[in-house]
């Protein structure tokens, strides 16, 4: 029997939660590269099939740092204003709680820096709220690789669901007919690593036999 994919693009909302070059700086779960690629993979998703997207960051200004977004971040959303904090946990700010509310989902797709302290906290506490969160956690980093697995660790505990971004994009448009599967394309190519490369070869086939024909 066929069933619905459960995160769809008309049921989630996401949430990038401190993006910031400064938090960046002591991530060492992945390296920064990487996770300024998968962050703004995830992103260009999140805006290519419309789902509500919040931005979040944490004494990112008023105090002795001006600390914004990734720009590979921040220049996708150029009318989203991240809703800045002094709170680890965005969810004690009524600020990010309100944007939550306001998109009427109640499946979080969540990431962010560091896992074990900010992510983990919001997420913890967005269960708690009631919502179904997922976690992306090759868009979020910690200060070590064990920080990283046992903030994982922790979130599972609480029920948050694990992912990856191009395992996003797939829940939320599985439908490799679609429209809007196509529309992906451009994230995949320049995103995607090796699965990048693999759509290339599809295409130059395509192009191939749209000639013969």
């Amino acid at each position: 029997m066929h069933t619905l994919n459960s995160l769809r693009a008309d049921n989630c909302a996401f949430a990038f939660i401190d993006h910031q070059p400064f938090v960046a700086f002591p991530v060492a779960s992945i390296n920064q590269s990487e996770l300024i690629n998968n962050v703004a993979g995830l992103a260009k998703v999140a805006r290519s099939l419309r789902v509500p997207t919040i931005l979040s960051t944490i004494m990112a200004k008023g105090g002795p740092l001006n600390d914004p977004l990734f720009t590979q971040l921040s220049s996708l959303f150029p009318d989203l204003s991240p809703i800045d904090r002094n709170n680890t946990n965005a969810w004690s700010d009524p600020a990010f709680v309100s944007a939550v509310e306001a998109t009427g989902r109640k499946k979080l797709v969540m990431c962010g820096l560091w896992t074990e302290v900010c992510l983990a906290q919001t997420v913890v506490s967005a269960i708690e709220a009631g919502y179904e969160v997922y976690f992306v956690a090759d868009c979020s980093g910690g200060v070590s690789i064990e920080a990283h697995e046992e903030g994982k660790r922790r979130m599972i505990q609480a029920g948050a669901i694990p992912i990856t971004w191009m395992a996003v994009m797939a829940e939320l448009c599985p439908d490799n007919s679609a429209p809007e599967y196509q529309s992906l394309y451009p994230v995949v190519l320049e995103h995607g690593g090796g699965v990048g490369v693999a759509v290339q070869y599809v295409m130059a086939q395509l192009a191939t036999a749209a000639v013969a024909a």
